[in-house]
């Protein structure tokens, strides 16, 4: 999974880090401009959700949490979609949220939110997405008007009183990790 360090370009400075590697600024504001690379906008999401949260551990593949011990943990899966979430849930996540930019129709067996990059898939494939955040880069929302709207959304399906596209289309797949190549 390692790959060549990235370079995101932020005004007024030039931060350079491998990806996965926490940026050398705490600046809570993010230039979408600045965002070169697909491990840029996670690292960046994973930032805006994670907020200043210290890493408690990380998990093994399929490792249960312990219950009552909250924070922030990494779990260790490969980068497949239907792997990486299927040891998501299989570690207790009970929501998922899935960003895609082309509009991936998979579900897990838990309600799993499909956060769109762009408006286009949104557009195209409104039964699969849940949140079209490629509003922002088409400039028809605010990143405070998205915050509230996954929040919101979060809420929605976490309690019950709203259903995830996934569950909608009842799109509940898993995968297994395995020694040679997952399809």
């Amino acid at each position: 999974m390692a790959s060549a360090p990235s370079t995101a370009s932020r005004s007024p400075e030039t931060v350079t880090r491998a990806p996965g590697s926490a940026p050398q600024d705490s600046q809570p504001a993010v230039d979408v401009t600045a965002i070169t690379s697909r491990d840029d906008f996670l690292l960046e999401l994973g930032q805006a959700l994670g907020g200043q949260a210290a890493v408690r551990g990380v998990l093994r593949y399929g490792e249960p949490t312990a219950p009552c011990e909250g924070g922030l943990w990494l779990l260790e899966a490969p980068g497949n979609d239907g792997v990486s979430s299927t040891a998501l849930v299989a570690s207790g996540a009970t929501l998922l949220l899935f960003t895609t930019g082309r509009g991936t129709p998979l579900g897990f067996p838990a309600p799993t939110l499909k956060i769109s990059s762009n408006t286009t898939i949104a557009a195209k494939k409104p039964h699969w997405i849940d949140l079209n955040a490629g509003a922002l880069l088409d400039g028809t929302a605010t990143l405070e008007q998205l915050e509230e709207d996954l929040f919101g959304l979060i809420l929605e399906v976490a309690s019950g009183r709203k259903l995830a596209s996934n569950e909608r289309q009842g799109y509940r797949e898993i995968a297994i990790w395995k020694e040679g190549v997952t399809l």
